[in-house]
């Protein structure tokens, strides 16, 4: 009598099973919370965009009468404006300064390398506001440290903070020196990536230290700026505690961007369906933003 030979088909489906439920457990936990926590409000915030809710008691549609009203509204493209100039003004400095502080600290020369690089991080560890009150301290126009400074050498104090543009370019800088450490270090890790041999190949042609970073190290890296230009401009459109902090939107409200415009109008004063329009403007336009730039760098890596 012929032995019948084990079943060894049965345990693969198991294993599989197995192996297949986890992953759908996992990813549904995800969807869940995403559900819950974002695409439930967004609905919930792009019905309030078409009616006139205040925030208490019933609501009527008004159709899209906040949207009109939105856009004659002065206000509010003074605010998109400002926002679009802190953009414009954020996004090349922060991108600059880390870039060269993260090709400093990969070179050879470069020493007490492990300190540096907590030094810059630490400054992305802090809150925005608490980032805000720090420099608010320092350029505070009758008590910061820098005007103090100003006028122990002889100078006038500077209006850091009653001046619109002054105001605005110290929180550009603040902001920028505290993500410098965040875009730093995704910028050292692109550069580590790049492989040696192009540096030696290209120091056996002559190209010195600067022709290296032009014609290597910038190509070598464009995924990665593409990214940190990407999350530093969403980054931007949505800053509101940095500004908070330090100069609450000021001198009056010429620096108010969007987020706070949406924040005071929907909260101070209680038009939750007009802010709710005016948010979904911003949404609007931080998509249309992320769809040119990745349609951009497509073409760049298509080349």
């Amino acid at each position: 009598m012929t032995k019948r030979a084990p079943d060894v088909s049965a345990s693969p489906p198991r294993s599989r099973s197995k192996y297949t439920l986890a992953p759908l457990v996992l990813i549904a936990a995800n969807a869940v919370l995403f559900a819950l926590f974002f695409v439930w409000p967004a609905v919930i915030g792009l019905v309030y965009s078409f009616t006139n809710y205040t925030g208490v008691g019933a609501f009527q549609f008004v159709g899209l009468d906040n949207y009109q009203h939105l856009f004659g509204d002065s206000t509010f493209f003074d605010a998109l404006t400002r926002t679009l100039l802190y953009t414009v003004l954020f996004v090349p400095l922060n991108f600059v300064f880390s870039l060269l502080v993260a090709n400093v600290l990969v070179s050879k020369h470069a020493k007490g390398v492990s300190v540096a690089r907590v030094f810059f991080f630490i400054p992305w560890l802090l809150s925005p506001i608490v980032v805000g009150v720090l420099w608010r301290w320092l350029f505070g126009e009758n008590f910061g440290l820098v005007n103090y400074l100003i006028e122990k050498l002889g100078g006038s104090a500077v209006p850091w903070q009653s001046n619109a543009d002054l105001s605005l370019l110290v929180v550009v800088v603040a902001a920028s020196w505290a993500w410098t450490g965040f875009s730093m270090l995704l910028f050292i890790a692109a550069i580590k990536n790049v492989p040696v041999s192009y540096y030696e190949a290209a120091s056996l042609d002559g190209a010195g230290p600067w022709r290296q970073f032009i014609s290597i190290t910038l190509p070598s890296i464009a995924p990665t700026s593409f990214i940190v230009i990407l999350l530093n401009t969403i980054h931007a459109m949505k800053e509101y505690p940095l500004f908070a902090s330090l100069n609450n939107g000021g001198p009056g409200t010429s620096n108010n961007l969007l987020v706070q415009y949406i924040y005071q109008t929907g909260f101070k004063s209680g038009q939750i369906g007009y802010a709710s329009a005016a948010s979904f403007v911003l949404m609007l336009i931080l998509m249309a933003v992320a769809i040119i730039q990745l349609v951009v760098n497509r073409r760049v890596e298509n080349r």
